[in-house]
């Protein structure tokens, strides 16, 4: 028995009543640069007890990064504390602790080579990037991370339950004196995903070569490189496949199950089992993971749930706790598929093309109007205008204002290749994600300033 789950198991007999107890484990190493340099290098090795407790449907919660016995009664007593003065105002409306499942569906989510975590690979994968940036007249900013998560659920009704993932990116900006940049980066559930070489050619590739121009506000065709559509799908995910703000009537899709909602090429799915994502047997209420369709052939088909979520909507969960006892913000996807179409590459996209815009990624974008999915940010690290069927000069980074329902409504063609695209925000304890998809062309992207 691994010291999580007989963790796990020891908190449990220290409770009373109805209570999960969660034990999550996480080892990982971070390496920052900076102008071709290590910036800053750290090693977690973290221990995390949570404990959710159940008192006529109002739950509580508490955690500690103790182990001894005293520490993990302090822990129930906090967390049952906090549920009964929940309950003393009214009962709730959680439907209770789940039962153990039949089984749980294994992945391929673990590797060996990636749990040792090497410090020396890091070291390597640093040395080529900033060799290759030299190369190429350039700088190297970014991050190499990667990391081994263990969890383990133990609950009253019966539900044992234990993962063990690991995951690694590396992203590498590079950028030339005049402050003009561009991106590369790359993940999975196995560092065999992290190519530093590939990486830091594609970023220095981008960096424009001579002086941007400039492009006036109006709508473009637009060729979204698969960063870009990982970032918009990422969105989307919260505003329209969140199963609380769907049946508190603030979700994008109310109203919009079995119609179309994009165009009949879109095909989306949280799809915890494809070995490009990172695969995960079960959420954080210990339900299995499964696929589930959110746009078939462009038509809204799902949202999804958590145990309460589903029963304010009067359906089951499906999978999608992202916290223990469930997240107050609601219910969210987080194994984004978005399949592939037809085209080659970013060049096939752009051949229709006359007069038209190149994104590599998107940044700084934030909500503008939830229901309508409609956000605004900017382009960033390789921005160019498309003249005549080909990607040509570079032109300085736009605001957008558009849609993502919108977007994918309008949207043309897809490349056959996909690519994992994570934001690897890595500043609280360790729940790696990210979206699998191509690059797309779509009409009328709304540039507004």
């Amino acid at each position: 028995m691994s010291e999580v789950v007989e963790l796990a198991e020891r908190a449990l007999a220290l409770c009373s009543g109805e209570a999960q107890v969660t034990v999550t484990r996480e080892r990982s190493l971070l390496s920052r640069f900076a102008r071709s340099r290590p910036t800053q290098a750290t090693a977690v090795d973290d221990l995390t007890v949570a404990v959710v407790v159940l008192r006529d449907g109002q739950t509580g919660s508490a955690e500690t990064n103790l182990t001894d016995d005293d520490a993990l009664r302090d822990t129930f007593a906090r967390a049952d504390a906090a549920a009964r003065a929940a309950a003393a105002a009214g009962p709730g409306d959680h439907p209770g602790l789940p039962d153990a499942p039949a089984t749980y569906p294994s992945h391929q989510g673990w590797d060996a080579a990636t749990a040792e975590l090497d410090p020396a690979l890091a070291g390597a994968a640093l040395a080529r990037a900033f060799a290759i940036a030299e190369q190429h007249g350039v700088e190297a900013f970014g991050i190499w991370t990667a990391g081994e998560v263990e969890e383990a659920i133990a609950s009253s009704t019966g539900l044992r339950a234990r993962d063990l993932v690991t995951d690694a990116y590396m992203k590498i900006i590079c950028r030339d004196g005049n402050g003009r940049s561009g991106w590369g980066a790359a993940g999975g559930s196995a560092m065999a995903a992290i190519d530093a070489d590939a990486i830091a050619k594609r970023a220095a590739a981008k960096v424009p070569r001579s002086e941007p121009a400039e492009l006036g506000p109006g709508e473009y065709p637009v060729v979204l490189e698969p960063e870009a559509v990982g970032e918009l799908l990422q969105f989307l995910g919260n505003l329209a496949f969140n199963g609380l703000a769907h049946v508190e009537g603030r979700g994008a899709l109310e109203g919009k199950l079995g119609t179309r909602v994009a165009a009949p090429a879109i095909n989306l799915a949280d799809s915890p089992r494809v070995p490009a994502t990172l695969p995960r047997a079960f959420d954080q209420e210990g339900t299995p993971k499964a696929p589930l369709p959110l746009i078939q052939d462009g038509v809204a088909n799902a949202v999804c749930h958590d145990l309460r979520s589903g029963k304010l909507a009067g359906a089951q969960t499906t999978g999608h706790a992202i916290e223990p006892g469930g997240s107050a913000f609601g219910a969210i996807p987080t194994n984004l598929v978005l399949a592939g179409g037809g085209a080659t590459d970013s060049a096939e996209l752009a051949a229709p093309i006359e007069r038209g815009l190149y994104v590599t990624r998107t940044w700084y974008v934030n909500p503008v109007h939830a229901k309508q999915t409609l956000l605004t940010g900017t382009t960033r690290d390789g921005t160019y205008l498309i003249e005549d069927g080909q990607i040509t000069r570079p032109i300085r980074d736009v605001r957008f204002t558009d849609s993502v329902l919108r977007i994918l409504e309008a949207s043309e063609a897809l490349t056959s290749a996909q690519r994992f695209v994570s934001a690897a925000d890595f500043y609280g304890r360790r729940a790696a994600s990210g979206v699998v998809c191509p690059a797309l062309r779509a009409q009328g992207f709304r540039i507004t300033g």
